[in-house]
């Protein structure tokens, strides 16, 4: 996946406003009543075999293709299998086969790749069939969607996850797309074996085997619905898609999914740290465990609140940061007040990846200049920037305090990930940052204004005037520290796109657990329109980046990727970071234990049971 603004991912847990700070107050009155003398949740109706999910936004399109927002991953990942998938509870992410009878086999050279399907596995009975019965799925379908991918007309946005990788797939594309044409790379052995080969080794084309992009697609369904795939789409995954508006996604069991079985040792279950969550009732149940998922799409924290805590609607949200302290004793880990305990479970849920603010380093005025002299100047100011960034204080502004701050661009869990990095690139040392701006000659009236930009909303105004109060600590002139906003995270995207942006705040999920996901970021070929914001380009950066690409994970290639890490820390194109642990909470009689990248979704291991059961449960 997947760039981010940064507000999308905090905007649920923010205030929306003045007004609404007094409708919160109010309602936390009302809710802590409520606690204290509504009946549980047992004396309601249940209905067991739905589990009621939210989350804080809505999918555009459950094509593959178009997989690229969480939103529409979590539904694309319901509905459609891929090859391998992440086990349920193994951390670290561990893979596993999924539509896969196995993990590939891998020629010497690590150029070529087997892998043989399942067989039996069958698409959900669907119109686009003949006789409406789903057909059983074939690597053709694969190489179908691999097409898919790389056809401009499809707008795909998963196309960079194998541009150059695959034997002949850019030469069939640049040829015009020809899907009668045969890739050289994509090879179908006979119905159930597909060879993969690849240009040069690429070891983490595994993972990407793991993404929605690379779901099976069968051609049938494309070309019956057309452009409205999107809406209607048709997988073999455990879920099929009975209906969706912007509110609600409702699927229900996919009647011709395979018979698969919960084994709790396998999916990873560790009882020292997970025993408090109840998963050794999954064990032994089919998948999907609950015959139907509702998939509420509620962007509004206290909206979601409200119906999390009827008992009757949403089974799974988030606490609304206004109300955290109130629900929970501790934070850290996340423990709740007993009078929410009774109906809630909850942790902090790790959003592996990171939150970044980036400088666009072809703009002269903060970044690479030709005049060596100023070149060290605005270096200094970019270092200067950093000292007087308090990553503390976000934390406890907008995250709770349980993000993790950590500097550079790998964060923890990832395998080259440093905790012994000295702590002074993330924290805020006003004296060093004036000392910066003096070693570079930067006075109140030779300083460049500092253009902040964003999509226009209430979190990003606050960001924004954080970052302008650090900014004035260290110095910088008020008038000189403008705000941009955007009305669209379209049009702010566009401008970054077009590399209009002086200073870039953004999020990235990783797509993969590999320190590759996160540096390529930096990548000089990777520049806007791609994935590198920051516009980074240092060549001695790509080079180590282009010699990690065929590497192995072991401790040449840990030893590149810190020895990475460490430049972007001394050129300063981004001050980073903070990996986001977000509260979460569900009923009591749920088994469940979220997780967001690099899992696509787990809704098919949700398992609701009778609120009568609830004591014999813990």
């Amino acid at each position: 996946m997947r760039l981010h603004a940064i507000e999308m991912f905090v905007e649920n847990r923010m205030m929306k406003s003045l007004k609404k700070v007094l409708g919160v107050l109010v309602g936390v009155g009302f809710l802590l009543l409520v606690a204290g003398c509504q009946k549980p949740f047992s004396d309601r109706a249940q209905d067991l075999s739905v589990f009621r999910f939210s989350d804080n936004g809505a999918p555009v399109s459950m094509d593959p293709v178009q997989a690229a927002t969480q939103y529409g991953n979590l539904m694309v990942t319901s509905i459609f299998d891929q090859l391998y998938e992440y086990k349920y509870l193994a951390r670290p992410y561990e893979l596993k086969p999924r539509l896969a009878a196995a993990m590939p086999e891998v020629s010497e050279d690590g150029l070529v790749y087997t892998i043989r399907i399942k067989q039996g596995v069958r698409y959900s009975d669907n119109a686009c069939f003949p006789g409406g019965k789903g057909r059983e799925v074939v690597v053709q379908d694969f190489i179908y969607a691999m097409k898919r991918m790389f056809d401009p007309a499809n707008l795909p946005q998963g196309e960079w996850l194998w541009q150059g990788k695959i034997k002949g797939l850019d030469e069939w594309k640049d040829a015009g797309s020809d899907y009668s044409q045969d890739i050289e790379g994509l090879r179908a052995l006979d119905p159930y074996t597909i060879q993969i080969t690849l240009n040069q080794p690429y070891p983490q084309l595994t993972y990407t085997l793991a993404m929605g992009y690379s779901s099976f697609v069968p051609r049938e369904a494309v070309e019956h619905y057309g452009k409205e795939f999107g809406i209607n789409p048709v997988g073999s995954g455990p879920y099929q898609l009975v209906s969706f508006n912007t509110k609600k996604a409702v699927l229900r069991r996919n009647s011709n999914f395979r018979e698969e079985f919960f084994d709790l040792e396998y999916e990873g279950y560790d009882p020292e740290t997970q025993a408090w969550a109840n998963l050794e009732k999954l064990q032994g149940k089919r998948i999907p465990i609950s015959e139907n998922v509702e998939v509420y799409f509620m962007k509004e924290t206290m909206t979601r609140w409200n119906s999390l805590n009827k008992g009757t609607e949403i089974q799974f949200g988030s606490i609304p940061v206004e109300l955290t302290h109130m629900v929970a004793e501790e934070l850290k880990p996340l423990k709740l007040r007993p009078e929410y305990a009774k109906k809630f479970t909850g942790m902090n849920m790790p959003d592996f990846g990171f939150v970044y603010f980036s400088f666009n380093m072809e703009d002269p005025r903060i970044g690479n200049h030709p005049d060596p002299e100023q070149n060290r100047r605005n270096h200094l100011l970019r270092q200067a920037i950093r000292a007087a960034y308090d990553w503390d204080q976000r934390n406890r502004r907008f995250y709770n305090d349980v993000g993790e701050i950590f500097p550079g661009v790998i964060p923890p869990g990832l395998d080259a990930h440093d905790p012994d990095l000295p702590d002074h690139y993330i924290k805020a040392d006003y004296d060093k940052a004036k000392a910066l701006l003096a070693e570079g000659g930067w006075t109140a009236e030779n300083l460049p204004v500092l253009e902040y930009s964003g999509v226009a909303s209430v979190i990003n105004s606050q960001f924004y005037e954080q970052f302008r109060g650090w900014m004035e600590k260290m110095g910088y002139p008020r008038e000189k520290i403008t705000y941009s906003p955007y009305a669209s995270f379209g049009d702010y995207n566009r401008a970054l796109k077009r590399k209009e942006l002086m200073t870039i705040g953004m999020g990235w999920g990783l797509d993969y657990p590999d320190s590759e996901n996160t540096l390529q970021l930096f990548y000089g070929p990777n520049k806007s329109p791609g994935s590198n914001s920051a516009n980074y380009d240092n060549p001695e950066y790509n080079e180590l980046f282009r010699k990690t690409k065929t590497l192995l994970p072991g401790p040449e290639r840990t030893a590149l990727y810190r020895q990475m890490n460490q430049m972007i820390l001394e050129d300063v194109p981004t001050i980073s970071g903070l990996m986001r642990n977000n509260p979460v909470i569900w009923h009591r009689n749920v088994v469940f234990y979220p997780s967001r990248n690099p899992h696509g979704s787990l809704l098919h291991y949700a398992y609701v049971f009778p609120e009568s059961e609830l004591e014999s449960a813990n």
